[in-house]
């Protein structure tokens, strides 16, 4: 059992608490058993599993787990409740690529709640990719891998400069409506919540697509746009 905050397994969970560090190591943390239970159900297996002393989870699924004392557990966790089971996994063992002919493709979309709510959203509403912008937020991050609920072993994430065409770009006014447009296989293309998309994104759009809504009120969160684009690609194909 690890009793020592200066273990070695320790000491690179909390050195992956930087973005800086898990782009150097390929490496990130994941904390609970729903997720790490997601990426075992993908296939995808952790370089590290550290588990609870007290209470273990997933024992059963993770045959190298280290015990580790429940204060120093409690100490690595970001959560307001410490987890029963932390995981270390490689960055490259996540799903890459456009296997599905349509996705969502992010520009600049920083929030890392945002970002995963839209892999969540590509998960549900899909099969979809999910392809970033440099500039991005990392979905390897703490709140970003909270916020997929899993679908980040799931769903497929590509560079937006290599997402298939044609491209959509969703914008909050002037753009033709989503229920109207000739919608798919292809990328729709959504900007940051504040500075939308720039001139030279919109101007490698084939076409601009908007979803109308009462003048008066703030363009949707852009988790929102997405879902709704999607939906309505499902609802197209389903129907």
């Amino acid at each position: 059992m690890i009793t020592s905050a200066s273990n070695a397994r320790l000491k690179l969970v909390r050195k992956l608490a930087g973005r800086r560090q898990r782009e150097k190591l390929g490496l990130f943390v994941c904390e609970g058993e729903d997720l790490i239970e997601a990426a075992l159900d993908a296939g995808i297996e952790p370089v590290e599993a550290l588990v609870d002393a007290e209470r273990p989870a997933l024992a059963d699924r993770l045959g190298k787990a280290e015990e580790v004392q429940p204060a120093l557990m409690a100490e690595l966790s970001t959560l307001a409740h410490p987890p029963r089971v932390i995981a270390v996994f490689r960055q490259a063992d996540l799903p890459r690529g456009f296997a599905p002919p349509v996705g969502l493709g992010l520009w600049h979309v920083g929030d890392p709640g945002n970002l995963g709510t839209l892999l969540r959203t590509a998960d549900a509403l899909g099969p979809a990719f999910v392809a970033l912008s440099r500039g991005s937020a990392d979905p390897t991050a703490p709140k970003a891998l909270r916020a997929s609920a899993g679908a980040v072993f799931r769903v497929p994430i590509g560079l937006l400069d290599e997402a298939p065409r044609p491209w959509f770009a969703l914008v909050a006014s002037g753009g033709r409506p989503l229920w109207e447009a000739e919608l798919g296989e292809g990328t729709f293309v959504l900007g940051a919540e504040r500075e939308g998309l720039p001139s030279e994104v919109l101007d490698s759009c084939e076409e601009r697509v908007t979803v109308p809504q009462e003048p008066a009120a703030e363009s949707l969160n852009v988790a929102v746009a997405g879902a709704l684009a999607l939906y309505e690609l499902r609802r197209r194909t389903l129907s």
